[in-house]
């Protein structure tokens, strides 16, 4: 067996002084720089990341307190985020733990990966159908969700799995400090740390070698923790679905949510990463709808009390059609925003085609 590679001497580029800079512009992109806490640090931001370069390399770095608050969209869920001091280091860090692991995941594992995203790994979803639908008798889709993924995470599991890849002892010490200042309890890790999401990967990455590697399905995509395969008949989708939840529950210390863990025919098409995907095409999925009615008709009426300024409007707006132009749902976007003059709806050779 080949001996996994070791990445040693990290610690001195997260904390190198023009990667601390680097990070502390990340964090403060965009309105994030108007914050109280960014313009206090800035303010004084030599000194304060000399400062925090000093703690980092004494090892004194301690991390303070976090912002909890609820986020409603898309399901109501407790956010903690750090301070931007923490931030900085958070950020300092996943710009370099993100190369050590760049080329340990599955190519068809998509979240938070630079370059990939939620609307490509729609695409390999439904290029996976596609593909199966031409190859098997009895096409199958399987699809695994994890239950309260964030909130559970064991941490004991999530360091040993990092020191399979990281010897560098201050880099663990670093990495174990983040882990272990969630606010969650003693499990989990907060959805408003920049490192979460680095975490998250290299948690479920366990699973997407499993599949791929030990397994062999070919046909399989991750986002986050929603995880959708296609296998020939429903006898193989069962013995694949039992073997994926075995392998969460006892290699993983995870549970999968029994209403989205399910199998079914392929033609059923999937509700996947915000659509509803057929091999022939692709449709926004009903609860996103209902969400840009409500949003829309509420910012219509505060745009009529003066309340909200239009350009805020089309903002939201256009973030919306961003996502429904890679499905089939011109006609829908023209229905939701008739009543809307202010919102332009481009032609039809703008939604996709696929």
């Amino acid at each position: 067996m080949a001996k996994t590679f070791q990445y040693d001497n990290l610690y001195g580029k997260i904390t190198a002084f023009k990667n601390l800079e680097y990070a502390f512009t990340q964090v403060t992109k965009g309105d994030r720089k108007f914050r109280k806490d960014a313009i206090l640090f800035s303010m004084l931001l030599d000194k304060n990341l000399v400062d925090l370069w000093h703690d980092l390399k004494w090892g004194k770095y301690r991390i303070g307190g976090y912002i909890r608050f609820l986020v409603y969209e898309p399901k109501v869920r407790w956010v903690s985020a750090p301070g931007v001091r923490d931030k900085t280091i958070q950020f300092a860090t996943h710009h370099i733990i993100k190369h050590v692991y760049e080329n340990v995941y599955i190519s068809d594992s998509y979240a938070c990966l630079d370059g990939r995203g939620t609307h490509r790994a729609v695409d390999s979803v439904q290029r996976d159908l596609r593909i199966a639908e031409r190859e098997f008798k009895d096409p199958w889709i399987v699809s695994v969700d994890v239950s309260r993924f964030f909130y559970s995470i064991d941490r004991e599991i999530l360091k040993r799995i990092l020191r399979k890849k990281i010897k560098c002892a201050k880099t663990l010490w670093l990495l174990d400090l983040i882990i272990d200042s969630s606010p969650e309890g003693d499990v989990g890790i907060p959805l408003g740390n920049v490192t979460s999401q680095d975490f998250a990967n290299i948690y479920l990455n366990e699973i997407d070698q499993y599949v791929k590697r030990y397994l062999g399905i070919r046909y399989y995509t991750r986002y986050m923790d929603d995880m959708i395969a296609v296998v020939d008949g429903k006898e193989a989708a069962q013995a694949l679905k039992a073997a994926m939840c075995l392998f969460l529950r006892e290699r993983l210390n995870l549970v999968e949510n029994p209403k989205k863990s399910q199998i079914f025919p392929l033609a059923q098409g999937v509700n996947a990463y915000g659509y509803k995907i057929w091999t022939t095409h692709r449709l926004v999925r009903d609860q996103s709808k209902r969400a840009v009615k409500r949003r829309i008709k509420a910012m219509d009426r505060k745009l009529g009390a003066g309340e909200i300024e239009l350009h805020a409007v089309q903002q939201s707006v256009n973030s919306w059609l961003g996502h429904s132009r890679h499905s089939n749902s011109y006609n829908l976007a023209k229905k939701i925003f008739a009543p809307y003059p202010y919102v332009k709806v481009e032609g039809d050779e703008k939604f996709g085609d696929r």
